[in-house]
């Protein structure tokens, strides 16, 4: 990409963030290698799929924000809802893109013939590519909006799609998987506008080499691409993106845990997408508490009553300690405040969603090797 466009673009993505306060600091640092690492590459899709994801993202990340923070809370005990997302977060969704990127710009610096166009069956990386955003695309679309549904969902994993809280991790809508596939064809559709496919009768010299079939589309046994392999092309990548929301949630229900405030009966949301401890933090056990307030009161009251006899302080001592004691009692009784809904709490929201664009962006280079009958091994060649 040429660096003219590239440094204004990045520059223009980091002001947005950092005035909408779309990322944290680090947040848009981890953003500027990302930009980075997709304008190495020579053609521009890439970091067009990175800025299209980031700003469609961002959009419905903020509709009906007030609504959504009244739906979920948030561990740190303010109310729910999406914050400025982490450098964590932001590597999560692009960091299996950016490799298969900068391992993409290697292959065509060895061979700069196929960077003219890409050729129908010609190389795998670009699938896993765009499949990826595909992926994360739809998964944000689906969270962001499906938690706005007017039903409740319903776990993806309970073999009686039981209703569980909005925000579930696992908890799925019609609405949610609607916008998922919503999110996947806007991903598509800017794919097939900005690939540079090779087309029938072009004179582009990576399809001088396609052995004389230049002429011919994918479909007739040649490379080139009509507007049937590119149809096919949008609908697989849309349909691949909504499959992918399914697997997070899917990969949600099971690995991450999802934590109930009981009291409420919302789900809590782990800041930056962290894990949600079980027990409320910022508050003592009350076992804890009882020796740690005593040792408080009478380091103040010992400060107050100076000057009175050592007598009354220790039958004032006394007595408060029984009080203390009693109170202890009670709160052991008390019931805790939250609850595990689902999960095994093996991975958090990051890890969930690293794992998801993994597993589509490889499973989608499988499927085209399989198809095109190309080597999977050739995206390291």
């Amino acid at each position: 990409m040429k660096a003219y466009i590239a440094v204004p673009a990045t520059s223009a993505l980091v002001y947005r963030a950092w005035s909408h306060k779309s990322l944290t600091p680090l947040g848009i640092a981890a953003a500027c290698l990302t930009a980075t690492a997709h304008a190495i590459h020579p053609w521009s899709v890439f970091f067009a799929l990175l800025v299209v994801f980031f700003l469609a993202g961002s959009r419905v990340t903020k509709i009906k924000h007030e609504e959504k923070e009244r739906l979920t809370l948030s561990s740190s005990g303010s109310p729910g809802g999406e914050g400025p997302r982490t450098h964590i977060q932001v590597l999560a969704n692009s960091i299996v893109a950016s490799i298969l990127i900068l391992l993409h710009a290697r292959q065509l610096s060895m061979h700069p013939s196929q960077a003219a166009c890409w050729p129908w069956g010609g190389d795998l990386l670009v699938v896993g590519i765009v499949a990826n955003y595909a992926a994360v695309a739809a998964d944000t679309f689906s969270s962001e909006l499906g938690i706005l549904s007017k039903t409740h969902p319903r776990l993806i994993t309970s073999p009686s799609l039981r209703q569980v809280p909005p925000g579930t991790n696992g908890g799925v809508t019609t609405f949610g998987i609607m916008a998922g596939f919503l999110g996947a064809f806007i991903i598509a559709v800017t794919s097939v506008v900005l690939l540079p496919f090779c087309s029938s009768g072009s004179k582009s010299l990576s399809e001088k080499l396609l052995s004389g079939s230049n002429n011919q589309t994918g479909f007739q046994g040649g490379h080139a691409w009509g507007l049937q392999e590119k149809v096919l092309w949008t609908v697989t990548v849309t349909l691949i993106g909504g499959l992918g929301s399914l697997l997070d949630s899917l990969l949600g229900a099971i690995l991450q845990r999802s934590v109930i405030d009981v009291r409420t009966g919302k789900v809590i949301e782990g800041d930056g997408g962290k894990q949600v401890p079980v027990e409320a933090t910022g508050h003592l056990p009350s076992k804890m508490r009882a020796p740690l307030q005593s040792t408080t009161v009478y380091d103040r009251d010992a400060t107050i009553a100076s000057g009175a006899d050592r007598e009354g302080q220790a039958r004032e001592k006394i007595l408060h300690e029984r009080r203390l004691g009693s109170s202890s009692t009670k709160n052991d009784d008390k019931p805790p405040s939250r609850r595990i809904e689902s999960g095994f709490g093996v991975l958090d929201n990051n890890g969930v969603n690293l794992l998801m664009a993994f597993i589509m962006s490889v499973g989608s280079m499988g499927l085209a090797s399989w198809y095109w009958d190309i080597p999977l091994m050739t995206i390291v060649q």
